[in-house]
């Protein structure tokens, strides 16, 4: 029959702790996407979206103003697509999960 020190047991409990903490550290630390970062990306692209609108308006369709808004409005699209792999159609009212938008799709509007 074999007994087990003190030391012994403490070293169990040791090496116990140990591994669950580092299994509860690895999993605090997964990064995962909120809320605020879907609302934040759907408020970046639903404002470029309103700049094209009122460039079209006030400037033209083929303004550089528009030309500009168009960018900006593309790069708010890229952002939300390389952060969460979806982006925010504001015309559509809908996160889209197809990196299928059109640059130009306003100059059918």
């Amino acid at each position: 029959m074999t007994t087990y020190t003190g030391a012994k047991r403490f070293l169990g409990r040791s090496v116990l702790a140990g591994a669950a903490l580092l299994g509860l550290l690895a999993f605090a630390a997964t990064p995962r996407a909120s809320a605020d970062d879907y609302d934040r990306c759907q408020r970046r692209v639903a404002k470029a979206d309103h700049k094209l609108h009122e460039a079209i308006e006030h400037h033209g369709q083929y303004s550089r103003q528009a030309n500009h808004a168009r960018h900006e409005l593309r790069e708010a699209r890229e952002r939300c697509w390389n952060e969460h792999h979806r982006w925010w159609d504001e015309d559509g009212h809908r996160w889209r999960n197809d990196r299928d938008w059109d640059d130009h799709d306003h100059d059918r509007h």
